[in-house]
Parts: structure tokens; C-alpha cells; sequence
């Protein structure tokens, strides 16, 4: 009987997402709750194993870590693509990828949301009024919030998902502007922005909310320079990828209290126990929740189910075709 590992599912919500009665028939399930360590305990762990199914990028698959698992066979992806997996390393060791055929509907729209709630909570302080109120206290010691309509929302990256975070900015009547390395006046106001420049955008924006793809290019794409032209008390919203923003310059702009960072994702994932994030005040952070929605996984895992099974049967589906 195969073995199946079912990877990085960190809200435990796989199994209740699926019906996994016809894989558990064909096959030996283990669920894996917890993020490895290393690649050396990710090697360990994984090497009986003949099928895995990741989630999204949350463990990373190089060609080092590959040739370290003879056994396997298979892997499924979530999503069309996944940039930490070594496709090209999968075809050489004769290891067939399949991926999802594209994100869940629902994704995009959730992370979008999820940004303006991050934007919200920000603004109004909500997670301290919420810890106040919990502790027995009431208003003292929540900072007083600020209203949002009338500021600027400026938006780095305006796709998908940045257009529909300058939909949001329009609803709380902000005046929302926008800025890509690409990006033209008429894409601008299609996506009901006003093109800016990069300078500009940083030093005018009350809100900042970052919707880029990580790349070479785009890594550090917010450096010190940036945090340093930002508005006294601005908010800086990442949704997207940690390594977009400098991390050092992040670091430091929060603990001097010049800005205010709202953040689903971060440079490692799950972030440490012991990172200074943690512990800093005018913060408002969440555990990369973006686009894991129950309407998400109701996606992905049956068809990452249904693709362990083609592979079964000897007729592999959604195949992902090495570059």
C-alpha cells in the first residue's frame, strides 16, 4: 500500500475539507500538522513516502531536498505553480507533479479582505481594545484610532488584488493612489487609482498596502529609505510576501513607533517563537491567513485528491511540465 503524506496543515482543517474515504482505501494517510524544522527533518520525515500533497509554499522543495527522498513518486501541488518547488529536479528523478488547475476562486477575494481588515484594525486599534477588554479594563490604554475616510490608500501593485484593495479604499471614500514598476495611467484608473510615483506614493500614503509577486526584482522591494519617507503613524499593510519589505528597516521603524505594520506573512513561516515581531507594540499580525478560507480548502484538497488517485490508477492528471 502507498504511503501519502498530506503536508503543512497547520489549521488541522484537511481532513474535515474532503472526502478522503477513497484515497484512505488505496492508500496509507499520515496528516502532517507541523512545519519541519529543516530540510534535514523534512528529509527524515518524508522519506518513506511515495506521494506527497503540499500546501501551497509552505515547505519548500529544492533539488537538494529531492534527491533526498528515493521513494517518492508524486507530487501534488496547490494552485497552478509553486516557486519553492524544483519542478525540473522532480522530472530528472522521474517524479510526476500535478498541480490544483489554478487557485481557489475565493482566494484572491479573501486575501483582499483579509488586507482590509488588517487596515481596519490597525486604524482603530483593535487587537488592543480587544486584549483591554479581556483583562477586565475598558478604554484606558487603547491609542486613540483614526478615521480612514478622506486619507490616502496607496496601493504597491494594483493586480487582482490590488484593485480590489482600491474598491475597498474607495468604499471608506479614501483617496487611493498606486504604483507597479508596469503600470500605466489607464490601468490606474481602471482599477480606480491614480498613478503616482514610487517616491510619492511612500511619502503622501496615511495606508500603504503591498500586492506584489516575490521575485529577484521585487525582493526588498520596501527598503529603509522607504520606511524612513513614510508618514509619522502610517500604516504598511503586507498581505503578499514578507521578503518584499526589508525586514531590518521594518524591524526599526516599528520599534521607533514611526509606523505602524500590519502583517499576514513574514520572512520565515510559521514566524519563530522567539522573533522580535512578537513582542513589539503597533502591530497587528496574523498567521498568513490570506487566502485559507474554508471556501479554499473545499478546493484544493478534493482535487488534490483527485489527482493522488489518477496517479494511482496509472493516469496522472493536471500534470505541471518541467521548464
Amino acid at each position: 500500500m502507498a504511503k501519502i503524506a498530506v503536508l503543512d496543515d497547520w489549521q488541522d482543517v484537511a481532513r474535515n475539507s474532503a472526502d478522503w474515504s477513497a484515497l484512505a482505501a488505496r492508500a496509507e494517510l499520515v496528516f502532517f500538522a507541523d512545519a519541519f524544522g529543516s530540510e534535514d527533518e523534512a528529509a527524515a520525515a518524508l522519506a518513506d513516502f511515495e506521494i506527497l500533497l503540499t500546501m501551497r509554499e509552505r515547505t519548500a522543495f529544492p533539488a537538494t531536498l529531492i534527491r533526498r527522498l528515493p521513494k517518492l513518486r508524486m507530487i501534488g501541488i496547490t494552485g497552478a505553480h509553486v516557486a519553492t518547488l524544483d519542478v525540473a529536479a522532480c522530472a530528472r528523478q522521474g517524479i510526476v507533479v500535478c498541480n490544483t488547475a489554478g487557485g481557489a476562486p475565493a482566494a484572491p477575494y479573501a486575501t483582499a479582505e483579509l488586507a482590509l481588515g488588517l487596515l481596519v484594525a490597525a486604524a482603530r486599534s483593535i487587537p488592543a481594545a480587544d486584549a483591554s477588554i479581556r483583562a477586565g479594563g475598558f478604554q484606558r490604554g487603547v491609542p486613540a484610532g483614526m478615521s480612514l475616510a478622506g486619507k490616502t490608500l496607496g496601493i504597491v501593485g494594483l493586480g487582482r488584488l490590488g484593485a480590489r484593495m482600491a474598491r475597498y479604499g474607495l468604499a471608506l471614500d479614501m483617496n487611493v493612489t498606486a504604483w507597479s514598476p508596469n503600470l500605466t495611467d489607464d490601468k490606474a484608473r481602471q482599477g480606480g487609482a491614480r498613478m503616482v510615483g514610487k517616491s510619492e506614493l511612500i511619502a503622501t500614503s496615511d495606508a500603504i498596502s503591498i500586492h506584489m509577486v516575490l521575485s529577484p526584482r521585487s525582493r526588498g522591494l520596501i527598503g529603509a529609505d522607504d520606511i524612513a519617507r513614510m508618514k509619522p503613524g502610517a500604516i504598511l499593510v503586507n498581505t503578499s510576501r514578507g521578503p518584499l519589505i526589508e525586514e531590518a528597516a521594518l524591524l526599526a521603524g516599528v520599534k521607533a513607533g514611526r509606523i505602524i505594520a500590519a502583517l499576514d506573512v513574514f520572512d520565515r513561516e510559521p514566524l519563530p517563537r522567539n522573533h522580535p515581531l512578537r513582542g513589539l507594540r503597533h502591530t497587528v499580525l496574523t498567521p498568513h491567513l490570506g487566502y485559507g478560507v474554508a471556501e479554499t480548502w473545499a478546493e484544493f484538497y478534493p482535487r488534490s485528491i483527485e489527482n493522488a488517485l489518477a496517479f494511482l490508477d496509472g493516469k496522472p492528471i493536471r500534470v505541471v511540465d518541467p521548464p
